[in-house]
């Protein structure tokens, strides 16, 4: 495992958003695209990180007193920049999955953006890659 880059194993197919995106459009897109995180991106930089826990954190409680529309109105209204995880840890593409992992561990989180040599973010690397990476190399070494 520690000479597996984060490169080969991180998911390329990136979408990002901006902060001014609502929160319904964040939650959308990670449901439309089966993605549990997002990288919030403000002038080509890295601003935050939304995950599908801080989407279901700012919705309100089943015991609110708020009616549907009223709850719907203010959702409608509420931007990311609000809920978004500012100024994300971030881990570099030819970092090892190892580095990547304890990074994880140390700072209890799930997934990492990753960044190029000019910290341009191109992919995320999630305890879900690393797992998937285990499990291959498991079946490639114990056919």
């Amino acid at each position: 495992m520690k000479k597996e880059l984060v490169r080969d194993w991180m998911s390329k197919k990136l979408i990002t958003i901006s902060p001014d995106t609502t929160l319904p459009e964040a939650h959308r897109l990670m449901s439309d695209h089966d993605i549990r995180r997002l990288p919030v991106i403000n002038n080509n930089q890295l601003v935050g990180m939304l995950t599908l826990g801080d989407v279901r954190g700012a919705e309100p409680s089943e015991a609110t007193s708020l009616s549907i529309w009223e709850v719907n109105y203010l959702l409608a209204k509420m931007k990311i920049n609000q809920t978004m995880t500012p100024s994300p840890i971030t881990i570099a593409e030819d970092a090892t999955i190892a580095a990547a992992a304890k990074v994880m561990l140390d700072h209890k989180i799930s997934g990492l953006p990753v960044v190029n040599n000019i910290d341009d973010v191109i992919g995320v690397i999630t305890e879900s890659d690393i797992f998937r990476m285990i499990v291959n190399d498991w079946h490639q070494n114990h056919p």
